[in-house]
């Protein structure tokens, strides 16, 4: 299995466990508050995660599929009895996606720093 295989089944598989559990009914209870503004941060930061290790799109490429499958969910969610929309519901999922988008910015900068760093330290032993 491929990398890229294995990852656009990951996604997939993360897509079905988010869709089921955002248009079941709820049976748990939260925990804390705003706990669901969690776990729409916590889905969509790892929605953005596998969609790029499994395609890398352009980046608003991305945020638009992922902004439609937020919106979409709020959607269904208000004509469900038992679910109700919210905006910030959208907002946490934006804003998973948003972190991803900052980890992997620093994480690339940070790596760069540190083959300049290794290429002048290289550079100074010659």
């Amino acid at each position: 299995m491929t990398y890229k295989l294995f990852f656009k089944l990951a996604l997939a598989a993360a897509v079905i466990v988010i869709s089921y559990l955002v248009f079941s009914k709820p049976t748990y209870s939260q925990s804390f508050a705003h706990m669901d503004k969690v776990g729409h941060f916590g889905s969509f930061f790892s929605l953005a995660m596998l969609t790029h290790l499994a395609f890398r799109p352009r980046w608003f490429t991305m945020v638009g599929i992922l902004a439609c499958y937020a919106i979409l969910i709020e959607v269904v969610q208000s004509h469900l009895p038992y679910r109700s929309a919210s905006m910030g519901d959208v907002a946490a999922d934006l804003a998973g996606v948003a972190a991803f988008f900052l980890i992997s910015w620093l994480r690339h900068r940070y790596k760069a720093s540190i083959n300049s760093k290794a290429a002048k330290s290289k550079g100074a032993d010659n």
